[in-house]
């Protein structure tokens, strides 16, 4: 293994544990809390409280997944993986979606007959509960930012949308403390599940283009091809294709035309420019393949190999 690879594996490892720290915090604050919505919804008698502690419980099962992955995530390539665990991450980043579409669609069956037949709250006990749910779950929150994967960025949100949503129950309860309208809680319970399943569903399709392997939002193709073309000594570029491991770590493989393939060192010095280009486009890993000016050097059937143009006199 090269010096970069061992740099970028030790980078990888290091922001691995990273990751299973700020997801193992989220994990128990989210399973502690949890305990105090369920409890404080029965005695409040409020759905707006019970729904979010049944996206809690959820979100508890899968934030413990997330964190398993995440420590998982850290293991080297071997036989199987050969480019290692990040990819895990994702699973776990997936299961909450699914998770919290599940939760949020049983909240939805459950708040809305009770907007043809409100039901008292104990608005005083809501609002103390908003108020310890908008302390803990902003503490969850600022712990979890700084994050980068979509795992980490799923869970930083939930706990935002968390923040908000109490914020919410906090001006209802002060709102039926001193009103009886009781209809403002399975309201509200509705209006904070459709907010957090709008969001979750642009994660959850994140999640999957990931796992389909489309290029990164955040790397621009043409401007990648661009730059290995602006490279001393090469001519044309073709066969490009990047994807990201994780959301964080991208990958390239592209087919490099070089004016001349016969100075090995040389080939060498352009392959080191070009890598040290593609990290700072944010690509942490490529594997390139040099080819002749003439194109003889791109035996793929069917590809769409490219020879230099004539005349061509090269970047450099």
């Amino acid at each position: 293994m090269g010096h970069s690879e061992q740099e970028h594996s030790h980078h990888g490892h290091a922001h691995g544990v990273t990751a299973e720290g700020r997801i193992g915090v989220a994990f128990f604050l989210n399973l502690a809390f949890t305990l105090v919505e369920i409890a404080g919804g029965i005695w409040t008698n409020s759905m707006a409280v019970l729904s979010d502690a049944l996206h809690d419980l959820g979100d508890g099962i899968a934030l413990g997944l997330s964190w398993h992955f995440a420590r998982l995530s850290k293991r080297r390539g071997d036989e199987t993986y050969t480019f290692g665990y990040r990819r895990f991450s994702l699973l776990g980043a997936l299961i909450m979606s699914i998770i919290l579409f599940a939760g949020g669609l049983v909240v939805l069956f459950e708040a809305i007959p009770r907007i043809v037949n409100p039901e008292t709250t104990n608005a005083q006990g809501m609002f103390w509960l908003a108020i310890g749910g908008i302390l803990i779950n902003g503490f969850a929150a600022l712990r979890m930012h700084g994050g980068h994967s979509v795992g980490e960025r799923i869970v930083t949100w939930h706990f935002v949308e968390d923040v908000l949503g109490w914020v919410a129950v906090l001006l209802a309860s002060i709102v039926m403390w001193i009103r009886d309208i009781p209809i403002l809680d399975p309201i509200l319970s509705i209006a904070i599940t459709l907010y957090v399943l709008w969001n979750v569903g642009k994660h959850f399709r994140s999640t999957l283009t990931i796992l389909l392997q489309a290029i990164p939002e955040n790397v621009d193709l043409d401007q990648v091809q661009d730059a290995i073309r602006s490279t001393p000594g090469v001519c044309e570029v073709h066969h490009t294709h990047i994807w990201t491991q994780d959301g964080e770590h991208h990958v390239l493989t592209a087919h490099v035309v070089l004016q001349d393939v016969g100075d090995y060192n040389r080939s060498m010095d352009i392959r080191s420019e070009i890598k040290r280009t593609l990290k700072s486009l944010g690509i942490s890993h490529a594997t390139l393949e040099f080819e002749a000016s003439d194109g003889n050097g791109c035996p793929d059937e069917g590809s769409d190999c490219h020879n230099c143009p004539v005349g061509d006199a090269g970047h450099g």
